[in-house]
């Protein structure tokens, strides 16, 4: 197996990169401005916003499959025309697509999505994201489109952005509150990668979700975080979104039943990966 993992440096890439060398598999991985640590993956620069040079990285690698974990935020030419040449290189090459999405491309108005609900995006990441997920869909009817919500780590070597948030709000280090009305299914980095690798070495496509069981509020999540990692829950200031003009949706529950009968990996519930034993 020969995979290219795009966007190899971020925190998903770098334990999609993790696992995939530690499975025996011949791994490549693409950076924006530095690469990672992983000396087992062949490192590659990648800029998503030249036309071509996705076409150079994937002649260099000559992959089987390619899982798209590059995060450009809001960044329009990233995240939407990047993720789109990726798309049309794959499928010109003959390559495994796996498309990494996102919980944002809903509006939250109906609170539960499954995996045939279409995007109804508030927000210009959203938007960014449905756009993205749908040309994929044209582009490579065979790709899999993997959705996914907050993703948590261990807590180690700095976490994700909401365990380093965490960590700061507790340390007073930062302004700002976790909301109590912001509710989603936050999904562990391992059990996504694992899933998503999975779906690279098999043959099923279309929309999959891959989110936790449980659905919890940034503030819920953040006590849950505190309280592994030995710090003051107490200190976590709490708020509402709805309070604020930040745009975005409230509430929104991917639901992955459909996906958990297609995957053997278990999506746990944040209640049981930040379990304190």
């Amino acid at each position: 197996m020969k995979v290219l993992i795009i966007g190899g440096s971020g925190f998903l890439g770098t334990e999609l990169v993790r696992r995939a060398t530690a499975t025996g598999w011949e791994t490549a991985a693409t950076y924006c401005s530095r690469p990672g640590g992983i000396a087992e993956a062949s490192w590659h620069r990648l800029d998503l916003r030249s036309p071509g040079h996705i076409d150079e990285v994937l002649a260099a690698v000559a992959p089987s499959a390619v899982i798209d974990a590059t995060s450009g935020g809001s960044d329009w030419a990233v995240t939407a025309d990047g993720s789109i040449r990726v798309a049309m290189a794959a499928t010109r090459r003959g390559c495994r697509l796996v498309h990494v999405s996102s919980d944002a491309v809903f509006s939250g108005s109906r609170i539960h999505y499954d995996e045939t609900c279409l995007p109804d995006p508030v927000t210009p990441y959203g938007a960014a994201k449905a756009a993205a997920e749908t040309a994929v869909r044209l582009l490579a009817p065979t790709a899999a489109v993997a959705r996914t919500s907050l993703i948590i780590g261990h807590g180690r070597y700095g976490g994700s952005v909401h365990e380093r948030l965490v960590h700061a709000l507790a340390a007073g280090t930062h302004d700002g509150v976790l909301f109590t009305d912001d509710i989603r299914c936050p999904v562990h980095v391992e059990d996504l990668a694992s899933a998503l690798l999975e779906l690279a070495v098999s043959d099923h496509g279309g929309m999959f979700h891959l989110a936790g069981a449980d659905a919890l509020s940034r503030h819920e999540l953040g006590v849950l975080i505190a309280r592994r990692d030995g710090l003051d829950a107490a200190r976590l200031p709490a708020g509402r979104r709805a309070d604020t003009p930040m745009p975005g949706a409230l509430d929104v529950r991917l639901d992955s039943g459909a996906t958990q009968e297609r995957v053997r990996t278990r999506l746990r519930g944040a209640g049981e990966f930040l379990h304190v034993r």
